[in-house]
């Protein structure tokens, strides 16, 4: 799955109110997008020093960027959900409504598979910044729910569908057992749910 660029924005450093320098902020947002794919891969225990070498910077570049490995795992669990979250209007813009549903359900079974990688840290964050949680739980939803009512004013999926009930099922896949198969059980699924979707919808005219 292609992942999202991170957005071009002032980042300041930890404990700094100045805004990074370009290099700086390509090094950060680097090391941000490796670490996700190596959080869903291999969990948070995943060494820093291999994120540091993949991402092609020194582990002292990472440190100043990331004091601990709880503040990697937060800038990690913000990007995933900005970007599932940006990429509700993309998608709405280039593809057909109930084509454009169905990829934003691939791309939050991505989410989910870095958030299970993610599960023991963002524990230790959920109790000690909840503001967290807050500020971004609430959005994905929202950007769901767009989609939804884009796919049922064209007709292409049921008019009954509760967005509500999709992400819970979507969310399922959290607790599947972790294995080689997991992500094509995954994409299984949303095709299963797509099906269900399109189901009774109504005939075009």
């Amino acid at each position: 799955m292609a992942r999202k660029p991170l957005p071009e924005q002032k980042e300041t450093m930890p404990n700094e109110n100045r805004p990074l320098r370009a290099d700086a902020r390509r090094n950060r947002d680097k090391l941000i997008e490796v670490a996700a794919l190596v959080f869903a891969s291999h969990g948070t225990a995943a060494s820093l020093e291999d994120i540091a070498r993949q991402a092609d910077v020194g582990i002292g570049t990472l440190y100043r960027h990331f004091p601990s490995r709880e503040h990697l795992v937060e800038a990690v669990y913000r990007h995933e959900v900005e970007a599932l979250c940006d990429a509700a209007q993309e998608l709405a813009t280039r593809l057909a409504p109930d084509q454009a549903l169905e990829e934003w359900m691939h791309r939050f079974v991505g989410y989910i598979a870095t958030k299970r990688g993610m599960a023991d840290s963002l524990r230790i964050l959920l109790n000690s910044n909840s503001k967290l949680f807050a500020e971004s739980n609430g959005r994905v939803p929202v950007a769901l729910s767009g989609l939804i009512a884009g796919a049922v004013d064209a007709g292409t999926i049921r008019p009954d569908v509760d967005g509500t009930d999709v992400l819970h099922a979507l969310s399922g896949t959290y607790s599947m057992p972790h294995s080689p198969e997991w992500h094509d059980r995954s994409r299984r699924l949303v095709g299963l749910l797509m099906d269900g979707l399109r189901s009774r919808a109504p005939k075009a005219q």
